[in-house]
């Protein structure tokens, strides 16, 4: 069919990257429903064509909502093929000519339908290719039907200008719309629809300007020409788009127009570079985009092709050097110099199993995993996979133990020598000891240390691998989040290996090593799965003596293995996880602690680090207690090493560069070596004001006073609390349950004074940047409200903990070692404990408990003659 020259109005289809030009073909695909439906529609009134826009920035969609987002230069296009695939269609589309776009319409704009009147039975057509209109009846929609409303709709949506009813002067010319109809009587007419997405405008031919056949024309044309040949010697690729061109009938070469969007369409250049040679009228300049385009692709493709010849090069020597080696093989073979490869490796797997006791079942799999070798072909993906199989299989240590060190004296004695204090621990090992020693052989276990960093728990690890003479191994599990580094992975992914334990025993190459699992209280947990939940099975002393690894895919007896798990807090390790292991708390370290360990371990380690001799560099004991006390207050003594490896670097630069015979560190000039202290001191006040009660809180660093301060900030009818510091939310509820019992008590003890019930109380716990959460403040609370509403001070060297039921009865808390430890750093002389931690404090070294006025308490109301003293 004849396509026509002018066609004002077209669906729009955007598309991201290349434009097409005319008297090219291209094929589109669409998905957007609506812009479906249209080219449905407009194809079937004979109505062909679209507009084809590059977009301004790339999406999915085919549908842009505003004109502004696609240029404004496009293409009008003829449909050849249509392809209704159901959800989406496939179109081959001619390019004709360029247009650009006026402006939107509606979605029907050109449909070639004549609303009819409300009660008019008959549909007219109009079909402007060809000239003619067709009445058709239809039924009479029911008031209110989708129909009837799809109607309205379209009445509403038609334009209120209408062209001119003269029929067009050439067959081509499309009709113009007719004039909507009018509206019933009765019947209000409805404001115009929004136009919604851009599915149709209305376009407008672009013309090039007029040019001459100029030199310079000349010129370009004969370059481009050039270029096009040189791009299709290098890449025949190019060849079938330009016999496109040419099968068409056009002379190409002798058109400057069509030379110029010959050389467009063939590169691949960025999109805003193509649009600009489609919206360039000027031909000399459209002619020199397109040169430059195409000059730009020629270098491109002579690149390709010597990175292309490059690589043959190295492919042929490679192959080359392959070739020369089979060969040297074979000969080799045929004169006896060597065996083939297959049966050397076969030799070397059934040497390392030898001497190695190899269970029945995983000697089976061998004899399987070798007969099928022996039919691989040696270059086989497959023969690759077998033989790391069997790597791994004949590399582990089947019956293979290493000598355990059953003499409890020795142990003890290399313990103390790593570690200072650590009582639990070592006392869990030499019953450990005791127990192989009576059994008459040894054993696996889980353990798992806990306490706040700093305080040796991985260190002590290998201390007991040390003592117990068995081959030491490492891995942390912090932050990991694929189960494969445990479990292994399937043979059949590429790159395939075991799990961390399977690559812990060919390591160790022995049955019995200890494995410490670092940071098992921070295991991540990602899509590739839960890795707590593959650690069930290998922490499990019922399972782990047939541990199925992924990749092995054979049982593994993990059962004399020592395993020893570190955590700073147990509280985020799942509880079946838990279940399994045996909990041995690691607890920080107090002043004298510190001391001792400063003295014994980490000034000698500091000294060989920095090569400072002792007769050179004094530190005293009144440097270091300074040091611990106002530098170094955490649990752990990571920070202790720190300073002390301070000093010793300063003191390595005082001595090289001013050569002293000795210096000496004291408290005077400690400062000078690690600066101002960091801590004065851990109390706020020297004495409470009313309403002000010093608590004591656990914290992963280990223990610290806890300020609880409260206000009255006006009046309340039944009286109210706003609790702030950053609190969570077992806290907020903790100052909820306090409120009530205070009120209550308060009743009881004082009928007459209503303070609470009438006063709006504002409860602060000071450092409102640090979160605080935990069920110990309950009792320190009601004692802030208690003292705010009687307006006494509550006794200035008291600290309390301790969880309150609503009944005031006083629950059990953690980390009574911690908290003690914080109150004698505060120079608190008295504390108040629940009565149920009185174990926990009798189990105290005497050092810690010494100097501590310490009071056990059942029910609140023992509080009260502690606190608040006659």
């Amino acid at each position: 069919m004849t396509v026509p020259e002018v066609w004002p109005n077209v669906p729009v289809i955007a598309i991201n990257r290349n434009p097409v030009f005319p008297r090219f073909i291209k094929i589109v695909e669409i998905t957007n429903k609506p812009l479906m439906d249209l080219i449905r529609r407009k194809v079937k009134l004979n109505q062909p064509y679209a507009g084809i826009f590059l977009k301004k920035t790339e999406g999915d969609d085919e549908v842009v909502s505003r004109l502004s987002d696609i240029h404004a230069v496009g293409t009008f296009v003829q449909i050849h093929e249509l392809q209704d695939l159901g959800d989406k269609l496939r179109m081959i589309v001619m390019a004709h000519r360029r247009i650009r776009a006026v402006r939107q319409l509606p979605e029907d704009a050109d449909a070639g339908v004549e609303t009819p009147p409300v009660n008019d039975n008959m549909l007219k057509l109009n079909f402007p290719a060809f000239r003619t209109s067709v009445s058709s009846p239809v039924e009479e929609a029911e008031p209110g039907s989708a129909l009837q409303r799809r109607r309205r709709r379209r009445r509403s949506a038609e334009p209120a200008e209408q062209t001119e009813s003269a029929e067009p002067s050439e067959p081509s010319q499309p009709a113009g719309l007719s004039e909507p109809a009018e509206p019933a009587e009765g019947v209000a007419e409805r404001p115009a629809a929004p136009l919604g997405e851009l599915l149709m405008i209305e376009v407008e031919n672009v013309t090039h300007e007029k040019f001459e056949h100029t030199e310079e024309v000349k010129a370009l044309t004969q370059e481009i020409v050039k270029t096009v040949r040189d791009i299709i010697a290098l890449n025949p690729l190019y060849r079938e788009s330009v016999q496109q061109m040419v099968a068409q009938g056009q002379r190409v070469v002798d058109n400057p127009v069509y030379l110029s969007d010959l050389g467009a369409a063939l590169t691949a250049s960025e999109p805003d570079e193509v649009q600009r040679a489609l919206e360039e009228t000027n031909i000399p300049k459209r002619l020199m985009l397109a040169l430059s385009m195409l000059k730009k692709e020629y270098e491109l493709s002579k690149l390709q092709q010597k990175i292309g010849r490059e690589v043959e090069e190295k492919v042929k020597t490679q192959h080359r050097k392959f070739m020369l080696n089979e060969q040297l093989k074979v000969i080799k073979k045929e004169l006896g110099l060597e065996k083939d490869d297959k049966q050397a490796i076969e030799e070397k797997f059934r040497e390392r199993i030898k001497d190695k006791q190899v269970p029945p079942a995983v000697m089976e799999v061998i004899e399987e995993e070798l007969s099928k070798l022996g039919f691989l072909d040696n270059h086989s993906m497959e023969f690759n996979v077998t033989r790391n199989y069997l790597d791994w299989l004949t590399w582990l240590p089947y019956g293979t133990h290493s000598e355990e060190r059953l003499d409890l004296d020795q142990a003890s004695e290399i313990l103390d020598q790593d570690h200072y204090g650590m009582e639990d621990v070592k006392k869990r090992i030499l019953e450990f000891i005791a127990v192989s020693k009576l059994k008459g052989g040894t054993q696996g276990k889980i353990l798992c240390f806990h306490g706040p960093p700093g305080v040796g728990k991985t260190s002590i690890a290998r201390s007991i691998a040390r003592a117990l003479n068995r081959q030491y191994f490492r891995f942390s599990v912090g932050g990991m989040y694929d189960v494969a580094e445990i479990k292994g992975h399937r043979r059949t992914y590429v790159g395939a290996m075991p799990g961390k334990m399977i690559q812990c025993l060919k390591k160790v190459k022995t049955e019995n090593p200890l494995v410490l699992i670092d940071e098992v209280d921070k295991i991540g947990r990602g899509f590739q799965g839960d890795p707590t939940s593959a650690l069930l099975e290998l922490l499990d002393p019922e399972q782990n003596a047939n541990f199925l690894d992924h990749y092995l895919d054979v049982s593994v007896d993990l059962s004399k293995v020592l395993f020893i798990c570190t955590a700073n807090v147990i509280d985020t390790i799942p509880d079946p996880l838990r279940d399994r292991m045996e909990l041995i708390e690691v607890s920080g370290y107090v002043a004298e602690e510190k001391l001792n360990i400063a003295k014994q371990y980490i000034i000698p380690q500091a000294r060989t680090d920095t090569g400072v001799k002792a007769e050179l560099v004094d530190i005293t004991d009144g440097a270091l207690g300074t040091l611990i006390r106002s530098y170094c207050r955490e649990s752990g003594v990571r920070n202790l090493q720190k300073q002390i490896e301070k000093i010793m670097r300063k003191s390595a630069f005082k001595l090289v560069k001013e050569s002293p015979d000795q210096l000496t560190v004291d408290t005077a000039s400690l400062p000078d070596f690690v600066g101002k202290p960091l801590f004065a001191s851990d109390r706020m006040y020297d004495e409470t004001p009313p309403g002000v009660v010093c608590g004591l809180a656990w914290t992963a660093m280990g223990g610290s006073t806890l300020y609880i301060e409260s206000s009255s900030v006006g009046e309340s009818k039944r009286g109210s609390i706003e609790a702030t510091g950053r609190l969570g939310e077992v806290m907020k509820e903790s100052v909820q349950i306090a409120h009530s019992y205070a009120k209550k008590l308060l009743q009881e003890l004082e009928p007459d004074n209503d303070f609470l019930e009438r006063t709006r109380v504002h409860l602060h716990i000071p450092e409102g940047a640090t979160p605080k959460d935990g069920p110990s403040a309950g009792c320190t609370l009601v004692t802030a409200l208690l003292s705010l509403a009687r307006g006494r001070p509550v006794r200035p060297d008291l600290a309390m903990t301790g969880e309150l039921s609503l009944t005031g009865k006083i629950l059990p808390v953690g980390g009574i070692k911690e908290k003690t430890i914080a109150a004698k750093r505060a120079g608190i002389k008295a504390i108040s404990l629940p009565e149920e931690n009185r174990k926990d404090f009798d189990d105290l070294p005497g050092f810690i408990k010494e100097g501590v006025e310490v009071h056990f308490v059942k029910h609140y109301t023992d509080i009260l003659p502690i606190a608040f003293p006659s």
